[in-house]
């Protein structure tokens, strides 16, 4: 069963940015090439990415987690600003559709 999951800006729009959103989306993909998961949907917006994995949720949880930990990471060492996503309340950063 696909998992949908989606990853949003606790505030502001990072994603309008060209550049960062294009790192976002490579991310995402290369992630998901290097674990072996089948990405079949990504759309960005500009506060947030929602995507589609051919994997279970707690998959697409990990899986979220793990976009969120290395494009902050990057955006950090870029920028030298952050975090991306912002610092979320627990359990509040990722839903599930």
């Amino acid at each position: 069963m696909p998992a949908t999951v989606r990853l949003r800006a606790l505030q502001g729009t990072p994603l309008d940015d060209g550049p960062t959103r294009r790192v976002v989306e490579s991310t995402a993909h290369a992630l998901a090439e290097r674990e072996g998961i089948d990405l079949t949907s990504l759309e960005t917006s500009p506060e947030g990415i929602v995507l589609t994995l051919e994997a279970d949720r707690i998959v697409g949880l990990g899986f979220l987690a793990e976009l969120r930990r290395i494009t902050n990471k990057w955006y950090e060492d870029k920028y030298r600003d952050g975090p991306l996503w912002g610092t979320p309340a627990p359990g509040t950063e990722f839903e599930f559709d």
